[in-house]
């Protein structure tokens, strides 16, 4: 699964051809989690408070950029655009 993005430990992926709807992985350590682009809402999964609220703040930030790599990127099997961490 491609590494999209990487900020404080916390590690983004995709998956090509993934299934609907428009989603990211987020791990942190042990945990795993996959939140919901649009509406950046957790679907499965779980991180700390702290790491929650990390992923939510950049996913917010990079709506636009993570639904391009789903939707365009990610159904044609091609390379992901990497994606600005959080600062």
């Amino acid at each position: 699964m491609p590494e999209i993005s990487r900020f404080f430990g916390i590690v983004i992926r995709m998956f090509f051809d993934d299934h609907n709807p428009p989603h990211f992985h987020a791990e942190f350590q042990e945990h795993r989690a996959i939140f919901d682009i649009q509406n950046v809402r957790l679907l499965d999964g779980g991180l700390p408070p702290k790491q929650l609220k990390q992923v939510q703040a950049w996913a917010l930030l990079h709506q636009r950029e993570l639904m391009e790599n789903f939707i365009n990127l990610g159904k044609e099997f091609k390379s992901y655009n990497k994606i600005d961490p959080l600062q």
